[in-house]
C-alpha cells in the first residue's frame, strides 16, 4: 500500500474516532434526556388497567375535590337526583350503574382513557368535545336529566376525579379493557322473545319483572337500577345501542360475572339486550346525532341511513351485512377523495 494512501486512511480513522467514539459528559446527558422524553410520549398497549388506590388521593383541597367527584360517580342521585341535596337534574340512577365500581372495573366502561382522550372529535355530535361536554351528554342521556354548569363545583369535581384516575395514562395509550367486549355477531337477528325468557330467569330478581329496578328504602336512589321505563336511560344513551348493551351484559351480568368467568353465552347476551331494548323508555330528540350519516354505527336504531337496511335490522340485526356495507361505503368515499 502506498504511503500517501496509508496516511490518508489513518487521518480518516482518527476523525471518525474523535467524533463518534468520544462524548463529553454534557452530550451524554443530553442524549439520555432525549431518550427519556421519547419513552414518556410513546403510546403503550395495556390489556388490564389498574386504577390508582383511593388511599393515594392527596389530603389537600384538590384531593377533597377528587373525593367529591368519586362520590358524584357512585351516588349521583344523592346529590343530583330527584331528591338530590345539590340539584334535581337526573333520574335517580348513578353514573356507576354503567361505569361499575366508580369507573374502575375492567370491561365496564371504565374511566382509564377519559383524561388523556379529551378533548376529542366524536362523530355522534359531529364536534370536538371537552370532558365537561361529555359529562353533560351523559347526564342528559344515560341519566335522562339536564346539563349542569360547566364551572360548578360538581363539574370541577367530576373533571378532577377523571384526571386523577387517569393520571398514569398517556395520550395514545391503548387499554383493551376500557370499554366492553365486542361480541361476535349472530347470523340472525337478536330475539326479544328469547331474551324475555332469559331475563325472567337471570335478571328479574334484581331489576324487576317490569325492569323497574329496586329503589332504596330512602327513595333517594336505586340499589339495582331500572333497565327500562320512565326512570331508566333514554333512547339517546349509548346503552340503547344493542352491541354496547350486549357486551356490558355478557361481561358483568348477572352480578359477579367477569370476562374470565361469564354466566351467559354470547347468544344469551344478545337476546337479553334485544328484550331490554324493545321495552319503552324515555324519549330524546336524536335527529341531530351523527350529522355525517355515513358515520352512523351499524346498530344505531334510528334512520335515515346511507345504506339500504331498515331500522328494524339496524336495531336487532343481523349486523354483519350492515357492517360490510358501511365499510364498502367508507372505502368508496376515501377513493373518491
Amino acid at each position: 500500500m502506498r504511503p500517501k494512501i496509508i496516511t490518508g486512511f489513518l487521518i480518516l480513522l482518527f476523525i471518525f474516532t474523535a467524533v463518534f467514539c468520544t462524548r463529553s459528559p454534557d452530550s451524554s446527558k443530553g442524549i439520555k434526556q432525549v431518550e427519556e422524553q421519547t419513552n414518556q410520549v410513546s403510546p403503550k398497549s395495556v390489556e388490564t388497567w389498574l386504577a390508582p388506590d383511593t388511599s393515594t388521593i392527596p389530603d389537600t383541597k384538590e384531593g377533597d375535590l377528587i373525593r367529591y367527584g368519586r362520590k358524584l360517580i357512585t351516588n349521583t342521585s344523592e346529590y343530583l337526583g330527584p331528591r338530590g341535596s345539590v340539584a334535581h337534574t337526573s333520574n335517580g340512577m348513578n353514573c356507576q350503574n354503567c361505569h361499575l365500581n366508580a369507573g374502575t372495573k375492567s370491561f365496564s366502561n371504565n374511566f382509564a382513557l377519559v383524561a388523556s382522550g379529551y378533548p376529542k372529535f366524536r362523530p355522534r355530535s359531529g364536534r370536538v368535545e371537552t370532558i365537561e361536554f361529555r359529562v353533560n351528554d351523559c347526564l342528559q342521556r344515560s341519566l335522562n336529566g339536564h346539563a349542569i354548569d360547566s364551572l360548578s363545583k360538581e363539574m370541577r369535581a367530576y373533571v378532577a376525579y377523571f384526571k386523577w384516575i387517569g393520571k398514569d395514562v398517556k395520550e395514545g395509550d391503548k387499554i383493551t379493557d376500557a370499554a366492553v367486549e365486542k361480541l361476535p355477531f349472530l347470523d340472525r337477528a337478536a330475539d326479544p322473545e328469547k331474551g324475555k325468557a332469559l331475563y325472567i330467569a337471570k335478571c328479574k330478581v334484581c331489576h324487576g319483572s317490569k325492569g323497574q329496578g329496586l329503589l332504596r328504602p330512602d327513595s333517594v336512589t336505586f340499589t339495582y337500577p331500572p333497565v327500562w321505563g320512565k326512570e331508566s336511560y333514554n333512547i339517546g344513551a349509548g346503552m340503547h345501542r344493542l352491541s354496547h348493551l350486549a357486551g356490558f351484559i355478557k361481561n358483568n351480568m348477572p352480578f359477579g360475572s367477569t370476562v374470565q368467568n361469564p354466566q351467559l353465552s354470547d347468544v344469551e347476551a344478545w337476546d337479553i339486550a334485544a328484550y331490554i331494548s324493545s321495552q319503552p323508555r324515555p324519549l330524546k330528540d336524536v335527529r341531530m346525532d351523527w350529522p355525517d350519516m355515513a358515520s352512523k354505527p351499524f346498530d344505531h336504531p334510528f334512520g335515515p341511513y346511507s345504506n339500504r337496511f331498515t331500522e328494524e335490522q339496524h336495531k336487532y340485526g343481523p349486523f354483519g351485512p350492515i357492517k360490510q356495507a358501511n365499510e364498502k361505503l367508507k372505502a368508496a368515499g376515501k377513493q373518491a377523495k
